[in-house]
């Protein structure tokens, strides 16, 4: 029964929850990224280069006797291909996706800069008037 209360503990101990949403975010974030690249930015640099289908670009390093054209079947058929394309399309993806990261961190911590800033130091009092200094006085001669 220990180790089940234990575990229990751990689970919903805010770091692991925090962890936990983390990741399910992640894995969301990573989706909305891959289809910004992959519908949005990577048809426009193809347009720009010259209508390209990057996924599509590949070398063949192997035999071809069949004289497939496509990565997909040269990749059924077992024959060894050389696909630069996709590695270019997720290093975009990296690209982006680490720029993005870059400027929200950065913006949180703007934000905790704001947060941790200490307050203004309070201005100098306004000097005492003549008669309480006086009446100071006074009292200070009593006193003696």
């Amino acid at each position: 029964m220990g180790m089940l209360q234990e575990f229990r503990e751990f689970a919903v101990k805010g770091n692991a929850m925090d962890l936990a949403v983390g990741v399910i975010i992640g894995a969301a974030f990573g989706k909305i990224v891959d289809s910004i690249v992959g519908d949005l930015i990577m048809p426009l640099v193809s347009m720009v280069v010259g209508k390209l289908d990057f996924s599509n670009l590949f070398v063949v390093l192997g035999d071809n006797p069949d004289n497939l054209v496509a990565l997909a079947d040269l990749k059924k058929a077992g024959i060894p291909v050389f696909a630069y394309g996709s590695f270019v399309t997720i290093l975009l993806n990296f690209v982006i996706l680490a720029f993005i990261i870059f400027m929200i961190v950065k913006q949180m911590n703007r934000l905790r800069k704001e947060e941790a800033a200490p307050a203004p130091a309070p201005a100098e009092p306004p000097p005492t008037p003549e008669d309480v200094v006086l009446l100071r006085e006074i009292r200070d001669a009593l006193k003696k």
